[in-house]
């Protein structure tokens, strides 16, 4: 990575091809090692795993309270973009095993559960709170997320209060 404004979650592409990699080689019985290299700052070059740069942007930009305001900003493309960014975690998880079951924990509640941020997607792209909510279910119905039984349900509760809104 050569900027600190674009990160492994912004978009498909690093996936794509880093995360293909990696699904390959453990479907040839691999265990692959995967870092992320971070020039942003050529004084300061720094290597992460894989694990170490999820969890750096999990907490940098998912759950950052700043990150979050500044995206609500944009309305209906925010929502969206919050949409997108859960789809491209999940999707690191799928081919790199890298979300823990807290990660999508605090997901659900920031996002799905939290009163004001179910306001913020109902007045601006409520397509956007269902997709969250149906790539967590997907999550947990995939066996990479071990929600408890309260958790799931929330989930389809509010699933199904979008599509029945949306309908």
């Amino acid at each position: 990575e050569d900027s600190q404004e674009w990160d492994i979650f912004e978009g498909d592409d690093f996936n794509a091809y880093h995360g293909g990699m990696i699904a390959t080689i453990r479907a040839l019985g691999g265990n692959p090692k995967s870092y992320i290299g971070d020039s942003s700052d050529p004084e300061n070059i720094k290597i992460r795993s894989l694990d170490e740069e999820g969890k750096r942007i999990y907490r940098a930009k998912i759950m950052n309270p700043k990150w979050i305001e500044g995206m609500k900003k944009h309305g209906y493309k925010g929502a969206e973009y919050f949409s997108k960014y859960v789809d491209h975690v999940f999707q690191w998880d799928a081919t790199s095993d890298i979300i823990e079951d807290w990660m999508y924990q605090g997901i659900a509640e920031k996002y799905v559960f939290n009163e004001e941020m179910q306001e913020f997607f109902k007045e601006n792209n409520p397509y956007a709170l269902m997709d969250i909510a149906e790539r967590l279910l997907e999550a947990i119905q995939r066996g990479m997320w071990d929600a408890d039984e309260e958790t799931k349900e929330r989930l389809r509760s509010i699933y199904l209060e979008m599509e029945s809104e949306l309908e």
